[in-house]
């Protein structure tokens, strides 16, 4: 009996179109387009332009596709050994060389895309793209690893304040917000691998606390998230707001309740209680700064 043919991760003889497509599954889509959107959102509901917000989109998503390829090109080796077949570097279908090259340029072209914001917006969207690769590179596997998010998420807001005209402050509830969003999409992201995780030693703040903790914790920080937005501007809270609190608390709570069947349901609920919080601010007329 001959050896099984196997071919290498990434090899000249994976199809050209089959290491494409690798390529765009290791970026990590889904979220890296849920972002963009979002601060897109945001940047508009604050009142930015059609050409301003078109600025904030191409800046944002040249630096989430720089972090997700940095994420799969760090953890290739992990998660080859760990034989995880949703991965392209694990797979075969792109080697990790290809997917640290593809980090590292979108990386460089995130640099002139934010400063085409402002300086100052420019400056702290690369702190938070920063934040993030860090995370990939380290914090991830320490009981820091929260931070990173809080850091990119809350940055994310006050970049899209300080790129409108006159680069005014962003008001500290939209960036409490925000951190406490990143803090919740943090959970949300690793409660499906924990138990992985903790098999190939990565013990970051979620695999510290463990899955059953993480599923109880994780509606804290989205509806903590939403009722600053709401409770926290100068006067009463309206109905639309209430509502809105009260659709975000129904979302977050129905993620964690559905992870033990679905594991990856935590997410979506994640990305829908900041989608319910952008359009709260649509639609409340608050701002931002």
């Amino acid at each position: 009996m001959g050896a099984p043919n196997r071919t290498p991760p990434g090899s000249a003889a994976t199809p050209p179109y089959r290491r494409t497509v690798g390529l765009l599954r290791a970026c990590h889509p889904g979220p890296s387009a849920a972002v963009t959107l979002l601060a897109t959102g945001l940047a508009r509901s604050a009142g930015q332009d059609t050409g301003g917000c078109l600025r904030v989109a191409a800046c944002v998503l040249a630096g989430q596709l720089s972090v997700g390829w940095c994420n799969d090109a760090v953890d290739a080796r992990r998660d080859t050994a760990a034989g995880r077949p949703g991965k392209p570097v694990a797979s075969g279908a792109v080697d990790a060389a290809t997917v640290l090259a593809a980090a590292l340029a979108a990386l460089a072209l995130t640099v002139p895309l934010s400063f085409l914001c402002g300086l100052l917006a420019g400056a702290v969207h690369l702190v938070a793209v920063g934040a993030a690769w860090g995370y990939n590179l380290r914090l991830k596997a320490t009981a820091l690893s929260w931070l990173p998010y809080a850091v990119g998420f809350g940055g994310l807001a006050g970049f899209v304040a300080l790129g409108l005209p006159g680069n005014p402050r962003p008001t500290w509830w939209v960036v409490v917000a925000a951190a406490l969003l990143g803090v919740g999409a943090h959970l949300a992201d690793v409660l499906p691998d924990i138990g992985m995780d903790l098999a190939n030693g990565v013990r970051g703040w979620p695999q510290r606390l463990g899955a059953a903790r993480v599923r109880r914790l994780l509606p804290l920080p989205l509806v903590a998230a939403s009722a600053v937005l709401v409770l926290a501007p100068p006067g009463p809270p309206g109905t639309v707001g209430l509502i809105a609190l009260a659709a975000a608390a129904v979302t977050a709570c129905a993620g964690a309740a559905l992870s033990g069947e679905r594991p990856r349901a935590p997410f979506p609920a994640a990305v829908a209680v900041a989608a319910i919080d952008v359009a709260l601010l649509l639609s409340s007329g608050a701002t931002i700064v």
